[in-house]
């Protein structure tokens, strides 16, 4: 095997300080990108609530609107003028 070279001080002190800076600067980037992150996230989640509560409202009156429809025609006569007369 070849033994180790000596590496100079100066080149030793200039990467160490690289790292150093380097992590600092990563911890400044993410502690600004955080909150922004949390708010699209939160963001997300209520359009996909919203989203859900769509889809399931369409998935109820696709599956139940015969039966339904039925029901509310018979229980809300209409008038000779074409409106639905009120309960």
């Amino acid at each position: 095997m070849v033994p180790p070279v000596q590496v100079s001080p100066l080149i030793k002190f200039t990467r160490y300080s690289a790292l150093l800076v380097g992590m600092i600067y990563g911890k400044k980037r993410y502690d600004y990108l955080k909150p922004i992150a949390e708010e699209e996230r939160r963001a997300e989640a209520e359009e996909k609530r919203r989203r859900e509560e769509l889809e399931r409202i369409a998935r109820e009156m696709a599956e139940g609107s015969a039966g339904s429809c039925l029901l509310r025609a018979a229980a809300c006569p209409v008038s000779p003028g074409g409106e639905a007369a009120a309960l």
